[in-house]
């Protein structure tokens, strides 16, 4: 079982890949944040914004998660708008 809460249903291949992926990073602190952000936000981004997705998406589990966090400041090459928008998510649903 994933965790997610949404179909991949309707979405175009990228999409659905991309969900698969922020589903199965490998450790499940990172499943439930780009997770939870992929199953709200997917259908929604902009072929820029599923791009730099795919570029995190490269990035390791505890860099990225420590930059997700705030225990770290993030990399310049992914401190991007998308990134503060899953950043901003996470912090939402946590509240």
């Amino acid at each position: 079982m994933t965790g997610s809460t949404r179909s991949s249903e309707g979405l175009d291949d990228r999409r659905k890949r991309l969900l698969f992926r922020c589903w199965h990073r490998g450790i499940r602190e990172m499943d439930l944040i780009l997770g939870r952000f992929a199953d709200a936000e997917i259908a929604n981004l902009s072929d820029d914004e599923l791009a730099d997705l795919e570029f995190l998406m490269e990035v390791p589990d505890p860099d990225l998660y420590a930059a997700l966090t705030g225990n770290v400041l993030p990399a310049p090459e992914f401190a991007n708008g998308l990134f503060a928008r899953i950043k901003s998510f996470r912090m939402d649903s946590d509240a």
